[in-house]
């Protein structure tokens, strides 16, 4: 029975205009994956840039993600050619393309996801998950439409060439990386320094005047609706294994902390002689 060619959903929301939540999933776990799918994001990045990943992991988180409300994106370790065929095989539709400095390495990304004649993506769709192993119609014929193309600004090379980055026709979006960025900039460790946030903001409106979405991971949640006010489409606003270990952490100190006299709140219970 034909298989109907999957929408990519991620993509149609950024070209209606809207804001799709995301939360980062790095703790590579189909399980992790699964769970956090079920809980009202728009967009789950699976990582492969600092997460233990690789396309067989990624395959079988978008295999748990699949039957859920919610889009995969999924970044490689590097923007190379090979990867990208690779996780675009196991069935990812939106990539987000790590240390994207250049417009030359954004044309070579958008043309390693297009088959040709319009990209360089190798023909092996009858060995891929993507199309379900040839059992969805013409799949090549309509792969090219469905694909989101995300790249990463993340250093001062990438913001001096901002504009013509995101003037790269077939780049969805331009995702700005603050921890990189910070870095880049002489500020290592401070994400949310006044200049980053400056440069964040003018590169956010640089994009938008490009007609093209702006995004970037940030946890805070203030600084988070700052930068949707401010424009940017595709936020992701935590990180799974941020989220655990504070909660975890908030939930151990609670039984942990002194009690008024400086008892501990999980001291055991002084001894009590027994009547009998």
């Amino acid at each position: 029975m034909p298989i109907p060619h999957p929408v990519n959903t991620f993509k149609q929301a950024l070209q209606a205009g809207q804001q799709p939540i995301g939360c980062w999933v790095g703790f590579a776990d189909a399980n992790v994956a699964e769970a956090l799918a079920a809980c009202g994001f728009d967009w789950l990045l699976l990582d492969g840039e600092h997460a233990p990943n690789d396309h067989r992991t990624v395959l079988d988180q978008l295999r748990a993600v699949a039957p859920y409300p919610v889009q995969a994106v999924v970044r490689p370790v590097v923007g190379d050619v090979a990867l990208v065929k690779q996780y675009l095989d196991v069935g990812a539709q939106t990539l987000l393309i790590p240390m994207v400095d250049t417009p030359e390495h954004a044309s070579l990304m958008v043309s390693a996801t297009r088959y040709a004649p319009d990209g360089i993506r190798g023909m092996g769709a009858a060995l891929a998950r993507a199309s379900r192993w040839n059992q969805v119609p013409d799949y090549v014929h309509h792969a090219n439409e469905q694909m989101c193309l995300l790249v990463q600004a993340e250093t001062t090379l990438a913001l001096q060439n901002l504009g013509s980055i995101a003037a790269v026709d077939g780049v969805d979006g331009v995702f700005f990386g603050p921890a990189d960025l910070s870095a880049s900039m002489g500020y290592r460790g401070q994400a949310n320094h006044p200049e980053v946030q400056k440069a964040i903001l003018n590169g956010i409106a640089t994009v938008r005047a490009a007609g093209k979405a702006a995004g970037i991971l940030m946890a805070d949640k203030a600084m988070a609706q700052m930068y949707l006010d401010a424009g940017a489409q595709f936020v992701a606003v935590g990180v799974d294994t941020t989220l655990l270990v504070k909660a975890a952490s908030d939930l151990a100190a609670h039984f942990k902390a002194p009690r008024p006299g400086g008892t501990p709140a999980n001291a055991a219970p002084a001894a009590v002689s027994s009547p009998y």
